[in-house]
Parts: C-alpha cells; sequence; structure tokens
C-alpha cells in the first residue's frame, strides 16, 4: 500500500506538472496541503496493519477451564498374520485394515483407544489413549513381521485385549476385531465368553473374500508349502460367533468405511452407555482481535473524515 501510495503521488504530480509551471501551480490548488495529504494516507496504512494484525487473531490472558470427556474404553484388536498380505481385497488385507482403524480415529469422540496385535501371539501396541495421535503413531509401524509367531492365536487376541481394560473404573467396553479368520488357533469361544463375563463387547469385522481362495505373497512370489501355493479366504464363521455371543455384531469389510460407521455409530454409540472418562483442566487464551478491529476501524473513518483542501474563511 505504501508503494502504491507513492507511486500514485509521484503520477499524480507528473500529471501537475503537464498542466502548468510549478510556479504557477500553488495559486491553481489553493487550499491543498501536503501534510493533511500525507496524513490521509498515514491514517489509511496505520489502518490497514491494523487490520492485517485483528485478522491474525491475536491473543493475550487466559483463564482455566475445566473439561470432561465421556465415552467408551474401545480396544481395537489386529490380525498381521501372514494371510493378511492376500491382495483379494486391494491394496492387501492388512492394508485395508489399518485404513478402516484410521477411519474409526476420524470418527471417535472423547473415547480412549486402544491397540493390540496378533498373530500366532498378541500383545498390546498402544494402551488405552485419548492421545489419538500416539495411537496412529503406533498403528503406523504395524506390518506382519511385528509380531514373531506365525498363525493365527485369537483366542490368545481376545484375553490379551480383555485384560488390557482397567477393571477398577466403570466405563462402557468394547473391543473391534479385524481378521480374516483363518488358520484358528486357541480357544476363541472360551475367550469371548471371560470377555461377556467382564462386560465387554466384541464387534468383529471380516476383511477377504470367501467367494475364491487367494495366494499369499511373499518376497519370492508367492507361499509355499510342501510344494503347493499356499491360499487363504475369508472364513467367518468362528468371527460371526464370537460377536453374537458377547452381544456384539459382525460385519464384512467392503469398500469404504461403512462397516466401522455401522459398528461404531449403529452399534458402540447408540447401544452402549458412555461415561466420564478424564476430567482436566485446559488453559483457554482470550481472543483479543477486537481491538486491533476496533483502532483499524477508527482510522479508516478518520482518513474518510480529513479533507486535502483547507478550508479558507472569507473576507
Amino acid at each position: 500500500f505504501v508503494l502504491l501510495i507513492y507511486s500514485g503521488t509521484k503520477r499524480k504530480r507528473r500529471e501537475l506538472a503537464k498542466f502548468a509551471e510549478e510556479r504557477i501551480l500553488p495559486r491553481l490548488v489553493i487550499g491543498v496541503s501536503r501534510w493533511r495529504t500525507n496524513l490521509k494516507h498515514g491514517l489509511f496504512v496505520a489502518g490497514v496493519i491494523f487490520l492485517l494484525l485483528g485478522l491474525l487473531g491475536p491473543r493475550w490472558g487466559f483463564h482455566w477451564e475445566d473439561i470432561k470427556r465421556r465415552g467408551v474404553d474401545l480396544v481395537v484388536v489386529l490380525d498381521t498374520s501372514e494371510s493378511m498380505l492376500s491382495q483379494d481385497v486391494k491394496p492387501n488385507r492388512l492394508e485395508r485394515a489399518k485404513r478402516e482403524i484410521y477411519d474409526l480415529v476420524k470418527m471417535v469422540r472423547g473415547d480412549r483407544l486402544g491397540l493390540v496385535v496378533f498373530s500366532g501371539a498378541a500383545f498390546v501396541q498402544c494402551p488405552l489413549t485419548l492421545d489419538y495421535g500416539a495411537f496412529l503413531m503406533f498403528l503406523d509401524y504395524i506390518d506382519t513381521t511385528i509380531v514373531p509367531q506365525k498363525g493365527t492365536n485369537l483366542g490368545e487376541a481376545l484375553q490379551v485385549a480383555t485384560g488390557s481394560f482397567d477393571e477398577q473404573k466403570r466405563s462402557s467396553k468394547a473391543i473391534i476385531l479385524i481378521s480374516d479368520g483363518g488358520n484358528l488357533q486357541g480357544d476363541p469361544k472360551a475367550a469371548a465368553k471371560m470377555a461377556k463375563e467382564k462386560g465387554v463387547r466384541i464387534y468383529t469385522i471380516g476383511i477377504g473374500r470367501e467367494d475364491e481362495e487367494s495366494p499369499i505373497p511373499v518376497s519370492s512370489g508367492f507361499k509355499y508349502s510342501e510344494g503347493r501355493m499356499v491360499t487363504t479366504k475369508l472364513e467367518d464363521e468362528m468371527l460371526q460367533e464370537i460377536a453374537l455371543s458377547t452381544g456384539g455384531a459382525y460385519v464384512r469389510s467392503v469398500t469404504g468405511d461403512i462397516d466401522l460407521e455401522k459398528i461404531y455409530y449403529e452399534e458402540i454409540n447408540q447401544k452402549m452407555e458412555k461415561r466420564e472418562l478424564q476430567g482436566a483442566r485446559a488453559k483457554r487464551w482470550e481472543e483479543r482481535f477486537q481491538w486491533p478491529l476496533w483502532v483499524a476501524t477508527l482510522l479508516l473513518a478518520l482518513e474518510i473524515v480529513v479533507a486535502e483542501r483547507q478550508r479558507h474563511a472569507t473576507d
């Protein structure tokens, strides 16, 4: 704005120089005050500066605010067995499952999230937390090598997930199990019964296709055993039984996040009681953008009022 004003002033002087000689100009522009012109320009530039300061959203001073979070404790149990590398869903079952979990994190509001991974064994990858950023960081590191033991031990996965809840807290508890259901180990029915006795509902998502066999990719091509290519398909009978036995629900993974929307919004959100999970105090800064905006308004109003030409009294 300063450059534009300077350029406009120079252009105005050049045009006046074409009209009359410099010694005659004061008689032709009687009452025009250079000081007043500079004042108007200064008021305009200062008004714009304060307007921009207001748009920056300055804040100073703060107050403490009590924050209460209400929700459920939700543990996601993710299958990381080799069969999850199958590409019957794109890009593969494991990556599709991780995307499902990313979608879940976008949906939750005030719920604590935990993460358990399993194949032939199971362990807690992320304990229950309200820090969704930390949860996603743990999720990023998951691949099929994170658990050394091979296989699909659904029973141990459910036991570890059930044990990750704080039994002293009366919060509502739920497990979301994402698996292709194949190559079962352990006793998932007994684990589901134990979860139900502790008030935990289990919701299951079957990932993969059940209508055709799919090979399992490895670094050298595809996985073979005893000279035959190893194939896999979705085996969801056990997943359905686990969900129904605990009062949960089973859905099959499809393109997009429709399945998780159904589980979270129609089941967990509506049918499970939300309890207060954590009380905390947060520092809330006071918004002060009004002050520079008021100053900008005043300066720009003065710029309009101030005239370039002085008024002279007449005899």
